[in-house]
């Protein structure tokens, strides 16, 4: 797995990112998004918080500090009312979040490109500093409930099963991992 390389930290980085993204959220349809806009639909308003999460990123990044606390800000609010915490500069681009509520990404987790959570998940460790965070790889899938807790290592192209709790490395691409604790099938 690449670490976070591609970290943004220019103008086209970030238009890149952001053009990546939004395409996972919203339509080329002016209607539909007009209509996704007007009913605050799910994948606007998670479309919304990736947005100030990439700006966040951008900010702070460029040592842009007045920008950086205004997006921190509006990331934060935004992620207050939807149930998602996720610090700058630990998910590479193409983030796909298919459900808000109770997802949490830890501060010192790594993640590759294209991961995709499907709610109700947890990437961190028990709350100690010193003890490491999760390095997860690309193209991860992320089912419903999933835990992924420690400093463990997940390959590129796995999938995790909804609610396993994974605490062990997988070194093994590809793999499929469920169960508590889960294992690979």
């Amino acid at each position: 797995m690449e670490k976070n390389n591609s970290m943004i930290n220019s103008k086209t980085n970030l238009n890149i990112c952001l053009k990546k993204e939004k395409e996972k959220y919203i339509s080329n349809s002016i209607v539909g998004n007009i209509k996704l806009w007007l009913l605050k639909d799910h994948d606007y308003l998670i479309w919304e918080y990736v947005k100030a999460l990439r700006m966040t990123e951008y900010s702070f990044n460029c040592n842009r500090k007045l920008r950086y606390y205004f997006w921190q800000r509006r990331k934060n609010t935004l992620g207050a009312h939807l149930g998602i915490t996720i610090w700058h500069n630990t998910i590479d681009s193409g983030l796909k979040i298919w459900h808000y509520g109770s997802v949490i990404v830890n501060g010192h987790a790594k993640i590759g490109k294209n991961c995709q959570m499907h709610g109700e998940n947890c990437i961190g460790n028990k709350g100690d500093t010193d003890e490491g965070a999760p390095e997860i790889g690309n193209n991860v899938d992320i089912g419903v409930g999933a835990k992924i807790i420690g400093p463990i290592y997940i390959a590129d192209d796995i999938k995790i099963g909804a609610n396993a709790v994974v605490i062990n490395s997988c070194y093994k691409r590809g793999a499929t991992l469920v169960g508590v604790p889960a294992k690979e099938v």
